[in-house]
């Protein structure tokens, strides 16, 4: 990275992003009034029910802002597309950026990218390092029952989130929180902590501190075949999973027969006569508990094959059959038809 102090008026900043999480940082440069003259992003990919073809969020919203826009397929000059990579670094060097701010992009930055930008590039990673280096740090925190996480904006290098620290702020994990409402939270403050220090960095008024060597661990993505509910495991293990896994991939089962993918769920302490595991043990219109490896959970809120979630009372009082006490919850094999 150059060492020279950032004198100009206006910060010129390459961004590099694509889902909701990279919008948020993208759409606070702009309404700070910085010059992003080129957005980075990935190539439009199928989804909803159709598989349509679906531009990210960044794209969207790069397009609204009127900025130039490049999708390459990958940055490595040596890789599968090497015509892709060969143009994205003709234009970030073209662009004369400052530096590159990169968050939830999606994809690997080869060290000749990190070297054009006058101030290399900067990372938005919502952990703080060195714990949850990775591509699933919200979900992994939720999921290991940390209190707290946070925003670090790091010095990228080629390792994987290894670079030196910049800038962190730490929040609370709540009790209630699923990936969706800590992404929001966290997407918020990392686009904060960006525009508040970006210039301080820049000028060497905010000093880069190498990552602790303790400490460290890694935020594996996460695959579908997670979501698979295992109910021979603890209760509060299960509630803390279903949470994490919200909104993707979600937590699958089948209750009695029937595929179902649980939302909310709450852990209750064991019985004194507690039931094998995956036995519902007590049921209302109201109510349905089922035991696990280690207490009860409660399960609050579900989703059928091609319906929306509903609460536990909707889906007992809409079942042909009443759910009966001694009923099975079983693990599935593969992913329901879930949308």
């Amino acid at each position: 990275m150059n060492s020279s102090v950032f004198t100009n008026d206006k910060l010129s900043v390459v961004f590099a992003g694509t889902p909701e999480f990279a919008a948020t940082a993208l759409e606070a440069l702009i309404s700070a009034g910085m010059n992003v003259p080129l957005v980075l992003t990935q190539p439009d990919k199928p989804a909803g029910r159709g598989m349509k073809l679906t531009a990210s969020p960044v794209k969207q919203l790069a397009q609204k802002a009127g900025l130039s826009l490049i999708q390459p397929r990958s940055l490595r000059l040596q890789g599968k597309y090497p015509e892709d990579a060969a143009h994205a670094h003709r234009q970030i060097g073209a662009s004369k950026a400052d530096v590159m701010v990169v968050a939830a992009y999606g994809l690997i930055l080869p060290q000749s990218v990190l070297e054009i930008p006058i101030h290399g590039c900067l990372n938005i990673h919502a952990s703080l390092l060195p714990r949850w280096r990775g591509a699933a740090p919200i979900q992994r925190a939720i999921e290991a029952g940390d209190v707290q996480t946070g925003i670090t904006l790091m010095q990228m290098d080629s390792g994987l989130d290894t670079g030196a620290m910049l800038s962190w702020e730490k929040i609370p994990i709540n009790a209630e929180d699923t990936a969706a409402t800590l992404h929001d939270r966290l997407a918020v403050l990392g686009a904060r902590i960006l525009v508040r220090d970006l210039e301080a960095i820049l000028n060497g008024q905010i000093k880069p501190l190498p990552q602790p060597r303790e400490g460290i661990s890694y935020a594996e993505k996460i695959k579908k075949e997670e979501a698979f509910i295992d109910w021979q495991q603890p209760a509060e293990v299960l509630a803390r999973r279903i949470r994490a896994f919200d909104p993707f991939p979600g937590a699958s089962t089948q209750i009695a027969g029937e595929d179902l993918k649980i939302w909310q769920a709450q852990a209750l302490s064991a019985s004194a006569h507690a039931a094998s595991p995956g036995t519902v043990t007590a049921v209302s219109k109201t109510n349905l508990v089922i035991a696990t490896g280690c207490g009860m959970l409660e399960i609050l809120q579900v989703q059928q094959p091609g319906k929306k979630r509903q609460p536990i009372s909707q889906w007992l009082a809409g079942r042909q059959t009443p759910l009966l006490v001694g009923s099975m919850a079983r693990a599935i094999k593969e992913e329901p038809g879930l949308v």
